[in-house]
């Protein structure tokens, strides 16, 4: 027969779950960690709700900002799309009075032929810094008569010309883009 030790014997029995004497039951002790769990879950939960509303908040300020700033940034560009444009018909409006003079410079007969080649070739210079700015001059002579171009300073029956076409232009007409800078005065057939 084989020795059993007393010190397992004794381990089985301190492992073994022990019952009440009265009924034979074990009896059940409600733990106090269940409540915390849920007190701590509720916690939780109120938490969590709390920075998701915290989370929304900053996302929508978020997006307003970006649309503030994206809607900054158009203003901006198209404000000095402006300027630009302004300060160019500014300046050439400045310089129109120069064109006109080389223009009736041209006109008269001069026996000095450098001096003519002289102004010729300003005016040629500075039409071509006109074209290279945008600045176009506006078609008036034989074309139908457009109150949103020419400047009519008088009418005149001319069975050759239709009905309001410009018969003559005594100052020319310039527009940059779509912007008319100095309308055409001229005389309206008709």
């Amino acid at each position: 027969m084989p020795k059993t030790d007393k010190t397992t014997i004794k381990d089985e029995t301190e492992k073994k779950p022990k019952k009440d004497q009265d009924c034979g039951k074990s009896e059940e002790i409600p733990d106090e960690g269940d409540s915390l769990a849920e007190e701590s879950t509720t916690k939780d939960a109120d938490h969590s709700e709390t920075v998701g509303d915290e989370l929304a908040a900053q996302r929508d300020k978020y997006l307003r900002l970006a649309a503030e700033y994206d809607n900054y940034r158009k203003r901006s560009s198209k404000e000095r799309e402006t300027t630009y444009t302004e300060a160019r018909a500014d300046t050439v409006t400045k310089l129109l009075p120069v064109y006109d003079n080389l223009e009736r410079a041209l006109k008269t007969e001069c026996s000095d032929e450098a001096f003519y080649k002289g102004i010729e070739l300003t005016m040629t210079q500075l039409t071509e810094i006109f074209e290279t700015i945008g600045v176009t001059p506006i078609p008036a002579v034989g074309e139908p008569f457009d109150p949103n171009r020419h400047c009519a300073v008088m009418n005149i029956a001319d069975p050759k010309l239709g009905e309001k076409i410009v018969a003559e232009e005594y100052q020319k007409g310039f527009i940059l883009g779509d912007r008319v800078i100095r309308f055409s005065t001229v005389v309206v057939a008709n």
